[in-house]
């Protein structure tokens, strides 16, 4: 089974460089709600059986614009790992705190996260196993932090992935065989 794994494309949202708790927050949401820019994306056009998106709209988007206007099945299993700010506070920090703090407490199972590290393995863990039942050539268009997940998951599981497992640009792709 060959599996494309994309990153969705650029959101057209600029998160503040510095703020508070309550406006990370602020942003962090408006962020998942914002539409994607237009671009071209240079991805492998094969006729495959299931194109999969994530449940927030950039994937749904960034898949049209990949593949055209087809059936797309939305599922929150690969959905971005959601961060929320690391502490309450009214002082204006570098968005660079925020993101890294944050992704250590899920790193760590911090409770102040919606997610944990373990959730979010056991989400991955889901969509392969479902991946792995169907057996079916599919596209999956998700989100930079949760592929890493889902690689790791998905080496784990047997598969075969060409091309790196972290750090993925916007409109990045990786192939997989499972």
């Amino acid at each position: 089974m060959n599996i494309l794994i994309i990153r969705h494309g650029t959101v057209d949202y600029n998160i503040r460089k510095w703020s508070n708790s309550e406006e990370v927050n602020h942003d962090f949401e408006a962020y998942n709600h914002a539409p994607i820019i237009s671009a071209k994306y240079d991805v492998p056009q094969r006729d495959y059986k299931t194109y999969y998106v994530s449940s927030l709209p950039r994937t749904l988007e960034t898949a049209k614009a990949v593949f055209g206007e087809r059936e797309y099945i939305a599922t929150d299993l690969i959905d971005e790992v959601p961060i929320s700010a690391s502490i309450s506070t009214k002082l204006k920090m570098p968005f660079a705190f925020w993101s890294i703090s944050c992704r250590l407490q899920w790193l760590f199972n911090s409770k102040r996260q919606k997610e944990s590290q373990k959730d979010t393995i056991i989400r991955a863990e889901k969509f392969v196993d479902g991946l792995i039942a169907k057996n079916e050539d599919c596209a999956v268009v998700t989100h930079g932090f949760f592929m890493i997940t889902l690689l790791k998951v998905m080496k784990n599981k047997g598969s075969v992935v060409a091309g790196k497992t972290l750090g993925f640009s916007n409109g990045e792709f990786v192939e997989a065989k499972l």
